[in-house]
């Protein structure tokens, strides 16, 4: 036979042993496992099915804390009765119904150390002993707590938080959730009674802006039904770190009720807020309460620079404001923004070094001022113009809207000239103009017509007056047909002057009368 076969025959034997004690094993009926709590109790339940025609003398209970070590605590017999022979279960343990069939018992008061596998073994006769084995499980909820760690702000990693899990049977486990960036470590400790004790820690470079900041430690047990969660905030301390609000840079002489603020980062709280200021004691009109510092009314005695100081347990801190004194608000009732010269701040420029806040927005204040003033001088410009037109509309001035009807000649003024002179129309300065006005103006419909519209002609040399030569080389005062010599010049009297320029045919000139003033 070889080698192969008989080991394939002794796997086979091996099987049915097996399968034989289980099967004969399963005769004492136990339950496989049992849990329970400290304090509690548990039923330890076992009966003998199928006995047929085994007899069965005597059944125990044995508790194997460790395995092969084990020891009696409860055994019943049909005649003596029940017995507890362990000194550990005395008073906590009993049969439940105290018969060979169902020998279940119960186990009051539970510790921790009753954790463990209960065997119930049955006395037969004739096959022997047979046994049926229950394990015990204790479970003990853990003691959670989780705390936060104050800390003061470092450079280094500390512990900032730490999460715990006492007495817990299993053992527990504990995750973070953290907006902080860090890393965290676990450490399990068994206790006496076989629990074990779970401890996280949560470590970070604390800094002032982790302070407040949310942490959550989750414990996980399998006593719990769901993690069990512990919400934290960090605690991070750093003394203060001030600043000072409420400055507009616009306190300008008169202005009432300018408030400075004084606020403070800082954990623990501020403990004292101090308001001094450089040049030595507050100003008069200054008045403090706690971390405000009001100004009753500017004048020249607060141009000086403010210190706020803060304290708290872990230091101070401060902050410094220089407050500068104008003379004119730099917003005007209509929101324009003046700059101020130097001419306006002669105190301020001769006690204040440091350069004006709003300095850079001169240019473009002024700009904006220069272009306002040229638009409403241009506007300013067309409504004058406006007005002025029609005004003069209203009074009838301007262009003529019709054209007035030209003058009717009916002859030129030099066709007057050259006509021959006869007795009948020769004019002499001793007659009157007025009985030859009839000879000389003619009425007609037609258009008068001057020596002017003449095509034929040019403009009078001398202004439309007579030539002093008639063109026949005559000098004036000579009769060109008698050749006679004209009679001396007499002056006529003003009367008859007047008259005769009253008087003279509009066709004897192309000049207009003048106007006697």
């Amino acid at each position: 036979m070889s080698d192969f076969t008989m080991i394939n025959c002794c796997l086979i034997l091996g099987a049915c042993l097996l399968s034989s004690q289980a099967v004969w094993s399963q005769r004492v009926r136990v339950e496989y496992e049992v849990t329970s709590y400290p304090n509690g109790s548990v039923n330890l339940r076992c009966e003998f099915t199928n006995s047929g025609s085994t007899k069965l003398t005597q059944v125990s209970w044995m508790f194997e804390r460790v395995e092969g070590d084990r020891h009696n605590i409860a055994v019943f017999h049909p005649t003596y009765g029940a017995s507890f022979p362990n000194k550990d279960f005395e008073n906590r343990v009993q049969f439940t119904q105290g018969s060979l069939e169902n020998p279940s018992i119960k186990i009051d008061k539970l510790r921790m150390a009753d954790a463990g596998r209960y065997i119930c073994e049955y006395a037969t006769y004739p096959s022997g002993n047979e046994q049926g084995t229950t394990t015990l499980i204790m479970l003990a909820k853990p003691k959670n707590s989780a705390t936060a760690i104050p800390v003061r702000a470092s450079s280094s990693e500390v512990v900032v938080a730490r999460c715990e899990a006492a007495q817990g049977k299993p053992e527990a486990t504990i995750s973070w959730i953290a907006t902080a960036s860090g890393r965290y470590n676990h450490t399990s400790v068994p206790e006496m009674d076989g629990t074990v004790t779970v401890k996280s820690e949560y470590r970070i470079v604390p800094t002032p802006a982790e302070n407040g900041k949310e942490i959550t430690c989750l414990v996980s047990q399998r006593t719990q039904t769901e993690p069990k969660p512990f919400p934290l905030k960090l605690v991070v301390e750093y003394p203060p770190t001030v600043t000072i609000e409420g400055y507009d840079n616009n306190w300008y002489m008169g202005r009432t009720d300018a408030v400075l603020i004084c606020q403070a980062d800082a954990n623990p709280e501020p403990t004292d807020v101090t308001w001094t200021a450089v040049s030595g004691q507050l100003p008069p009109s200054v008045q403090v309460d706690q971390n405000r510092l009001l100004v009753r009314k500017v004048d020249e005695t607060v141009n000086t620079t403010f210190v706020c100081e803060v304290k708290n347990s872990l230091g101070s801190g401060k902050k410094e404001l220089s407050a500068m004194v104008i003379e004119f608000s730099l917003k005007s009732p209509l929101g324009i923004t003046e700059v101020p010269t130097c001419e306006s701040w002669e105190h301020t420029c001769a006690t204040i070094d440091q350069p004006l806040a709003n300095a850079s927005l001169a240019g473009p204040v002024i700009g904006g001022i220069i272009a306002a003033i040229i638009i409403l001088c241009l506007i300013g410009a067309g409504l004058a113009m406006y007005r002025k037109r029609i005004q003069s509309t209203a009074n009838g001035e301007g262009p003529p809207k019709h054209k007035p009807p030209p003058p009717m000649k009916s002859g030129s003024s030099t066709e007057m000239l050259n006509k021959p002179q006869d007795k009948a129309t020769t004019i002499t300065e001793t007659q009157p103009l007025s009985n030859y006005m009839t000879n000389y103006y003619e009425t007609n419909s037609a258009e008068p017509v001057t020596d002017l519209d003449d095509d034929n002609m040019g403009p009078p040399a001398n202004g439309g007056t007579p030539n002093v030569w008639d063109g026949s080389g005559h000098p004036p005062g000579k009769d060109e047909s008698t050749d006679e010599t004209l009679p001396p010049y007499e002056p006529a009297d003003q009367n008859d002057i007047e008259a005769s320029h009253a008087n003279i045919a509009r066709e004897e000139s192309f000049m207009s009368q003048p106007m006697l003033v």
